[in-house]
């Protein structure tokens, strides 16, 4: 199920991902580095076209094919600042798919989304809109998965990923294509440990 299926990485480049806080003196924003590495570096064995990956603050830009000797790169042009609209990088990631899907472009088994964030979106009405609209334009539950992972202990992060988790069907969502993990169910896992495990699951 792994092979054969595409990925897209979502960083969170907001002003909060600057903090250094429980990741030994590192800031949040520097252990998504190693991971993201880390990620790319196993999506490669996967699938050796990359993975595509954005940032986002306020405004998002898209890097394409990324492979792990790119990522230093990406790091290298974006900073922390800015605020958290993940409704519009998440629409694009989202329709990008169904544009491929389309030109019959997609793999075989479908696309996993991953997106790594530490507060809460700008609009989260407007996260659960583009969710609901997408689960209700695939075919199959597997065939796009969105997976949110919370760096950071932010509270309403914490409160935001449990109604996405929980709520999305009542909300009008066809399939459930929702999958978080907040800080307390990483428990004594790394970062890099639970985007791997996203891959895999």
């Amino acid at each position: 199920m792994i092979e054969e299926r595409d990925y897209t990485l979502i960083i969170d480049k907001s002003g909060s991902m600057s903090i250094k806080d429980q990741y030994g003196g590192k800031s949040r924003w520097s252990v998504m580095q190693e991971s993201t590495l880390a990620l790319a570096s196993k999506c490669e064995e996967l699938d050796p076209d990359g993975i595509t990956v954005y940032t986002f603050s306020g405004k998002f830009r898209r890097y394409d094919n990324v492979t792990a000797n790119k990522v230093g790169q990406i790091f290298q042009e974006n900073e922390p600042s800015g605020r958290t609209d993940l409704a519009k990088v998440l629409e694009d990631a989202l329709n990008d798919y169904f544009q491929r899907k389309t030109a019959g472009q997609t793999k075989a088994n479908g696309e996993t989304i991953l997106v790594v964030t530490d507060g809460e979106p700008d609009d989260r009405k407007a996260v659960m809109r583009v969710i609901v609209e997408a689960s209700r334009r695939i075919d199959k539950d597997e065939e796009l998965a969105i997976s949110f992972i919370q760096v950071g202990n932010d509270p309403d992060a914490k409160k935001f990923l449990k109604i996405l988790d929980d709520e999305l069907q009542s909300a009008g969502a066809k399939f459930d294509i929702v999958d978080t993990v907040t800080l307390d169910d990483m428990e004594d896992m790394t970062l890099t440990e639970v985007l791997l495990n996203a891959i895999i699951d």
